[in-house]
Order: structure tokens, then C-alpha cells, then sequence
């Protein structure tokens, strides 16, 4: 007897081929959220930077979502602006190698802002349309599942590699996972997604 929960029970390929690059951008991201504020005060600041750091990010994230999501509608293939908006954040995680003020990580949250807004409608709207019809609470329970997953993951690893080998190494890695997210979608025959 097949196991009630296995993915291939209500995810098709697509849908495992989105969960799996998006992880990679969630885990990255979550690998530095819960110590961000310690990375702020190695730069010279202090816990209020880093409420403003997050603000920041949430504050331009949340404004041009809006936008992005009406301009993903007009644009035919939307596997393309989730491959931006995944670069984008993997650059800004790459730039973190260069912050050394509040300010320029003000700037970087802003771009990882952007970054974020623009995938984030373009993901939902491909990720939908491959949805199963009668399983979509399964499908996008899989996503919530793996979100939470990721989380755990990006926070224990993204603290265990900045204790031990410091910020930089981290910011590596987190850029890494990003661009090979965006690679991957983005050498995908385009019939796949």
C-alpha cells in the first residue's frame, strides 16, 4: 500500500521542480534571519538597526509586490521573472561580502526587497496553474510544509556555519543556493513550467 502523503500523489513534476528551487531561495534566506542582528552589530550597529534592516525589507517587498504581480499577469512566461527575482536576491546576499555600514545594508535589504517581490507573484501564479484540480490544498499545503522545513533547516545550518567559519563563507553559500535556483529554472525547457 502506497503511503498516503508521498508527493507524487498530488504533485506532478512542475510542482516538484517549484518546491525544490524555492527551498533553495527559503533556506537561503532563513540562514541568516534569526542572527541578522548579530551581523548588524559586527557592522557598528546596534538591535534597532536591525528592526529597521527588516523593516526595510518588508516595507519595500510589500510596496512593489503590488506592482510586480500585475506586470507578471501581462507577461507570457513567468518562469522568467521568478529566475530575476531569484538572481536578484542571490546577488544581494553576494554583496553582503562588501557591508560594513548600516546603510549599505539598508541598501542590500532593499534589493533582496525587490528581489522578493518580484518572484514572489510570477512563483504563485506558475505554481497554481499546476496545481491538480481537487489537490490544491494539498499542493500549496506542501509548500507551507516545506516553508517550515526550510526555515528549520536555513536557521540551524545558517547558525552553525557563522559560529564556526564567520559571516562571509555564509553569505557565499546563501548566494549560491540563489543563482542555482535561478539557473535551474531558467535552463529548463520552457514547456516544463
Amino acid at each position: 500500500m502506497k503511503f498516503l502523503f508521498t508527493p507524487e500523489n498530488y504533485l506532478n513534476r512542475s510542482l516538484r521542480i517549484l518546491l525544490a528551487t524555492n527551498a533553495l531561495i527559503l533556506m537561503s534566506g532563513a540562514m541568516l534571519g534569526p542572527i541578522l542582528a548579530i551581523f548588524v552589530k559586527d557592522i557598528g550597529g546596534d538591535l534597532l538597526d536591525a528592526s529597521f534592516a527588516a523593516a526595510t525589507f518588508a516595507i519595500v517587498a510589500g510596496v512593489t509586490t503590488l506592482l510586480m504581480g500585475r506586470w507578471s499577469d501581462k507577461v507570457k512566461e513567468s518562469e522568467l521573472i521568478i529566475v530575476v527575482g531569484y538572481l536578484l536576491i542571490g546577488i544581494a546576499f553576494f554583496l553582503f561580502l562588501f557591508v560594513d555600514s548600516v546603510a549599505d545594508l539598508l541598501f542590500v535589504q532593499v534589493i533582496i526587497g525587490l528581489g522578493e517581490a518580484i518572484y514572489s507573484p510570477a512563483f504563485d501564479s506558475v505554481y497554481t496553474k499546476h496545481l491538480t484540480d481537487g489537490k490544491t490544498g494539498s499542493g500549496w499545503g506542501a509548500w507551507e510544509a516545506m516553508n517550515y522545513f526550510m526555515i528549520t533547516a536555513g536557521a540551524t545550518v545558517g547558525g552553525f556555519i557563522a559560529s564556526r567559519y564567520g559571516f562571509d563563507p555564509l553569505f557565499i553559500i546563501m548566494s549560491v543556493l540563489s543563482i542555482t535556483a535561478a539557473a535551474y529554472i531558467y535552463f529548463l525547457p520552457r514547456r516544463v513550467l
